[in-house]
């Protein structure tokens, strides 16, 4: 979570994130279950959807390099979150797309162990979407 912290205030630094927008998401980098994460964020409790894609191997050779692709098959996305449950940062992604960005991103992120992990989006109408797929992780990729 340290080096989450460190690259926003990097960001913030060179002017690429607002310190008003690291100061709302620190919250949210805290919380630590999906409905304290739900409550933070002002959401209802997600429903899963197959309007949600997320995109993860079954077998994690190394958990220190994951592949995880998320998006949201339908317009009026506000937020689209990557949540890997037993990490020791739940929320492991946000991303707030426009009307002028696709709802699709794909990186790599740390996964301590065998999880759960979720694509959720907060949509403009209020609903809130989810996709989860489990991950069993062999070699562990958090310290």
């Amino acid at each position: 979570m340290e080096m989450a912290w460190r690259v926003a205030n990097l960001l913030a630094g060179l002017g690429l994130l607002p310190a008003t927008a690291q100061a709302a998401a620190r919250p949210a980098f805290e919380a630590r279950s999906l409905p304290a994460l739900m409550q933070v964020l002002g959401a209802d409790t997600p429903v899963e959807s197959a309007e949600v894609l997320l995109e993860v191997p079954d077998v994690a050779e190394n958990g220190a390099v994951v592949p995880v692709r998320l998006a949201a098959l339908v317009p009026g996305v506000r937020q689209l979150l990557l949540l890997v449950e037993n990490n020791p940062t739940l929320l492991c992604a946000q991303f707030q797309p426009t009307a002028a960005v696709e709802p699709d991103f794909s990186l790599r992120v740390k996964m301590a162990e065998s999880t759960g992990v979720l694509a959720v989006a907060l949509m403009d109408d209020g609903r809130v979407l989810y996709a989860r797929r489990q991950v069993t992780v062999v070699l562990g990729g958090c310290a």
